[in-house]
């Protein structure tokens, strides 16, 4: 996907242009969902365009279907250590439209991918660590239920917390603090930052530190150079 930026459409499109590219999208969703973490962000951003879509839009869709036709060889590939890894991002205020944050996650079992959602947050925020704060309480809930899901299953892990990988030290440390530090007029992101702290005091998580470089969540956040997304 370009790294330019897709804009609403300032005209309103034909029902035959709307239709097809809805159709479009569709067909893409299941992958973006099931089998393809790397089309995840495209997927989400394009499909907010489904009601009103312009040439642009229609664009980078077919530039996303030359890109599934070039690695249609790709797949998902499991084998490695007994560990549940989880990584999050966010990506503040970068729609400029209503300057919501992205925000996504990747959750790897055995080495291999098994879960990932790249998605706009419901609410504005006013700093990058209170998108990270959402997008980490997100990552944190879905991952506890795959966490149980794996252990009723009968497979046992290594690490008996969740890790969570974030690239945000300052959230980190608002996290792993003995004394609450945020100072935040936005309740709800108050209170996903006690739920976190919560969690992590109790050892069921536990929030670490990746660089940006290795943060593969990064993608699903972000339109990415080609080198840097490969």
């Amino acid at each position: 996907m370009t790294t330019k930026e897709l804009l609403p459409n300032e005209e309103r499109a034909s029902t035959a242009s709307i239709q097809q590219y809805q159709r479009k999208t569709g067909s893409v969703l299941y992958l973006a969902v099931i089998t393809r973490p790397d089309i995840a962000f495209a997927v989400s951003r394009l499909c907010r365009f489904n009601m009103n879509p312009s040439d642009d839009h229609h664009e980078a869709l077919d530039h996303l279907f030359r890109y599934l036709q070039s690695t249609r060889g790709l797949a998902l590939q499991l084998g490695g250590t007994d560990t549940f890894d989880v990584y999050s991002d966010a990506s503040f205020a970068d729609n400029t439209i209503d300057r919501k944050s992205s925000q996504a996650y990747v959750m790897k079992l055995f080495g291999g991918t098994i879960g990932w959602r790249a998605n706009k947050q419901d609410t504005v925020t006013t700093s990058t660590t209170e998108a990270e704060l959402l997008a980490l309480a997100q990552a944190a809930k879905e991952s506890m239920f795959i966490s149980r899901l794996i252990t009723e299953l009968g497979v046992t892990l290594d690490n008996r917390s969740i890790i969570i990988q974030c690239d945000n030290a300052q959230t980190i440390r608002l996290i792993n603090s003995d004394v609450a530090l945020l100072q935040t007029k936005l309740r709800h992101v108050d209170i996903h930052n006690h739920w976190l702290r919560q969690e992590a005091l109790a050892n069921r998580i536990s929030v670490r530190h990746t660089p940006t470089t290795e943060m593969i969540a990064d993608g699903l956040t972000k339109a990415l150079p080609a080198q840097q997304f490969q």
